[in-house]
């Protein structure tokens, strides 16, 4: 049988800092839906003894007033594992023991990490462990969870609570709430079905708090007036003897029990040092010059990413006289795969299968992993070290102006409001933090503009082919308008179609941390994984799926065999009377191809080996100087591959013009053109309904089926800078149109959940799509005055 821990704390507790120490990289995400999409589950082994940990969503009580608090308490009450671990942030002892106050009512084996005390002593605190072990009723365990310090006696009293079935004893809490709980325990106990799993004394606070979960299956007792009756006597006596009602009284009760235990059991030295933190805070959260070193941040960040991803570091000889980049590696192995279906699958249908629809989509997305990576890396560091609450402290401010509140900041940062590299889907989900409804709706409604990591292959592959000189800057700024989409969206919104009050903003800094090399680095392989994943499941299916589209129905290849024919047939016409004739008769016309495409393919040693050899010589010549000195025969066989090219090129634009995807991308091309773009970019945009990554996988099929590159195949950036249609303002406008444009399939299930309703999902889709086109058209339309 297998134990189940269950890691229960408030937000920068440390309390994920903790599970990936106990856990270390044997993680995988739960089916549970939690403050980002799923718990994090990962297992241990306790002197041999295997166990499942729970991470649940940080939160600072169970009153169910948000969807984290009600995600968290559920599992707690449904799932009943069989020890909690609360973390407590030694050095905010007061305000953490108020969660504790609420785990201890639920009546489960609890145990505290009492995490931090090394920040808890440089504050001046010494908390005595053993004191407030004793006044809980639960096993204390001082630990820093950043060293592994403490995990060791953690892990054992773990398994003593749970081999003993250890119970905590009840809260006691102040005169009037002790007089009338007996009784309403006891009128409680009577109904099985209102307790459900609930302990009863929980279940009778909970009325008492007016517990909407609680009184509604209160309502649908059926002598539900009996149990009314009773409950509205306990709160008059409160009443009575308190002067505030119950629900104030029960918040009272708790905040004075944690006040008071943290008291007796916290020393406070006389001159208690102030902290680094806050000199660091006094210019961080500057309201001038926090804007300003956060913009600093995030331009650093593009540069970093851009610099490792894409910069020449890695040797590529054992000489060291050759570097390449993580990208370049990437680029070069998937053309060397590609290359290789090429030359050893003959069957047309799963060449192109394979090459195009597989190798060509998948790869173009895998080919930016290390960019990825680079990105993840960063965002790990800023976040373990404290500077993302910063950041929606600054924040805080600006988003109220357009309608939002500073927490609506953390679902953006999720989405990839930071930088880049998040997921528009745990960010709809982090809007669980809001209690207000309509701030959590229109936080939903413009997360999606954030530039996730799913958007960030496709910016990356445009700015290398017409931006590159100005990568950072480029990111920089589609970061900036990302922002300025969403904020003008949200005031929108606020203004004309979700109108309300806003809730005010209350959050607490936590103290800065040197981040710990094993957490950014499980972080960061965390979010990488699910990426690769991502690209390797549903990107490929995707991927396969376009594919189909685009290769089939299939026109006839005559006409285009017909023509590369008349081609050689006039080579061979021009050339008979010269000594090449013979390189280009009969099957020995391919040999001279491959050898002028790949020189030194062919190593036979047969007769005309030398001289096909000195043949490619004088055209490798040709080829750097058109005006060298030149057999006529070698710029009579460049025409004509030039001649073939273009008869196979535009057979396969005309192949792709006729599948099912080109005839859909052809219908809206009348539309598109106004936002400059071609049916090809259509097909495209309208994979990436399904996931944006799709969309650079989809050009990437598109324009490999759309040319002849079974012999010569190159990175999608390389195709489409020399691409005669393409230039820096469609570039530029395709990425607008990118950023803004509906949500993927995915993010919109999300938005449907969290709102309950398919017509937001499907509202977010049609205005956003709809501003994308707009915004599209008029950057075009204006640019092609002066472009």
């Amino acid at each position: 049988m297998m134990f189940r821990i269950a890691v229960a704390g408030n937000p920068n507790s440390g309390k994920t800092c903790l599970f990936n120490q106990m856990t270390g990289s044997n993680q995988r995400v739960g089916n549970y839906p939690g403050v980002t999409v799923e718990f994090i589950k990962g297992y241990a082994d306790f002197s041999e003894e295997k166990v499942e940990i729970i991470d649940l969503p940080g939160t600072y009580s169970l009153t169910a007033y948000s969807q984290e608090e009600i995600v968290a308490r559920d599992f707690i009450v449904n799932e009943r594992p069989d020890v909690i671990v609360n973390v407590v942030d030694a050095s905010n002892l007061e305000r953490n023991l108020y969660l504790t106050t609420q785990l201890l009512e639920l009546h489960v084996p609890i145990i505290i990490a009492l995490n931090m005390v090394d920040v808890a002593e440089k504050k001046g605190h010494t908390i005595d462990a053993d004191k407030l072990s004793a006044i809980l009723g639960i096993p204390v365990i001082p630990t820093v969870a950043s060293r592994g310090k403490g995990l060791d006696k953690l892990e054992a009293a773990c398994l003593q609570i749970i081999k003993n079935k250890t119970l905590p004893k009840a809260v006691t809490y102040s005169h009037e709430l002790q007089h009338v709980l007996p009784e309403l325990t006891e009128a409680v106990c009577r109904y099985p079905e209102l307790c459900g799993n609930f302990p009863p004394r929980w279940a009778a606070v909970k009325l008492l708090e007016d517990d909407e979960v609680l009184l509604a299956k209160m309502k649908e007792l059926e002598s539900a007036s009996v149990l009314e009756k009773e409950l509205q006597a306990a709160k008059a006596l409160i009443h009575a003897h308190s002067n505030e009602d119950s629900a104030t009284a029960v918040v009272e009760a708790r905040y004075g029990f944690a006040s008071g235990a943290a008291k007796e059991v916290t020393h406070m030295s006389e001159v208690s040092k102030r902290m680094l933190t806050d000199h660091i805070d006094r210019i961080v959260c500057n309201r001038i010059l926090g804007p300003v070193i956060l913009c600093a941040v995030v331009y650093i960040l593009f540069e970093f990413v851009f610099g490792c991803a894409e910069g020449n570091w890695i040797p590529t000889s054992f000489t060291f006289d050759s570097f390449s980049s993580p990208v370049g590696l990437l680029e070069t192995f998937f053309e060397w795969l590609s290359s290789l279906v090429n030359t050893n699958i003959a069957t047309p249908w799963l060449q192109s299968l394979l090459s195009d629809g597989i190798i060509g989509s998948v790869g173009s997305v895998m080919g930016f992993v290390p960019l990825i990576f680079f990105m993840f890396l960063f965002i790990a560091i800023l976040e373990d070290s404290g500077y993302i609450a910063r950041v929606a402290f600054i924040m805080d401010r600006v988003l109220r102006v357009f309608g939002l509140q500073g927490k609506s900041i953390l679902a953006m940062i999720v989405s990839g409001g930071l930088g880049a590299g998040g997921c528009a889907v745990p960010g709809v989900m982090a809007t669980r933090t809001l209690r207000e409804e309509k701030d959590r709706l229109v936080t939903i409604l413009v997360a999606p503009f954030m530039n996730c990591g799913a958007k960030m292959p496709v910016y990356a592959m445009l700015i290398a082919a017409f931006f590159a000189k100005s990568r950072g800057l480029m990111m920089f700024a589609l970061w900036l308008i990302s922002w300025a989409l969403a904020l003008c969206c949200a005031f929108f919104l606020r203004k004309f179609v979700v109108k309300g009050e806003q809730t005010p903003f209350v959050m607490e800094l936590p103290v800065y941390h040197v981040p710990t090399i094993k957490g950014i680095l499980m972080d960061t392989w965390h979010r990488t994984y699910m990426f690769i994943k991502k690209a390797a499941t549903i990107i490929l299916a995707i991927s396969v799926i376009m594919w189909a589209l685009m290769y089939y129905p299939r026109l006839d290849t005559a006409p285009m065999t017909k023509g590369i024919a008349a081609a050689a047939e006039n080579l061979r016409q021009k050339t008979a009377a010269t000594p090449y004739a013979v390189l280009f008769a009969g099957d020995e016309l391919d040999k001279t191809i491959e050898e002028a495409d790949n020189p030194g393919s062919i190593q036979s040693q047969e007769q005309l080996h030398k001289q096909r050899k000195a043949f490619v010589k004088q055209l490798e010549l040709y080829k750097a100087d058109e005006n060298s000195k030149v057999p006529e025969a070698v710029v009579a066989f460049e025409r004509f591959t030039k001649q073939k090219d273009v008869v196979v090129n535009n057979f396969a634009e005309q192949q792709l013009l006729h599948s099912f995807a080109g005839r859909l991308g052809k219908i809206l091309t009348p539309l598109s053109e106004f936002a400059g773009f071609s049916w090809r970019e259509n097909i495209a945009l309208i994979g990436g309904f399904a996931a944006k990554e799709v969309v650079l996988g989809t050009m990437g099929t598109a324009y490999a089926l759309g040319r002849d590159t079974v012999d010569k195949p190159e990175p999608l950036s390389k195709i489409i800078q020399h691409d005669p249609s393409w230039n820096k303002l469609r570039a530029f406008v395709f990425l607008i149109f990118i950023m803004a444009y509906a949500p993927c399939i995915v993010t919109l299930a999300a938005i449907k959940k969290e709102t309950g309703k398919w017509r937001w999902a499907l509202f977010s889709t049609a205005y956003s799509t709809t501003l994308a086109f707009i915004l599209a058209t008029i950057i075009y339309q204006i640019g092609l005055l002066f472009y």
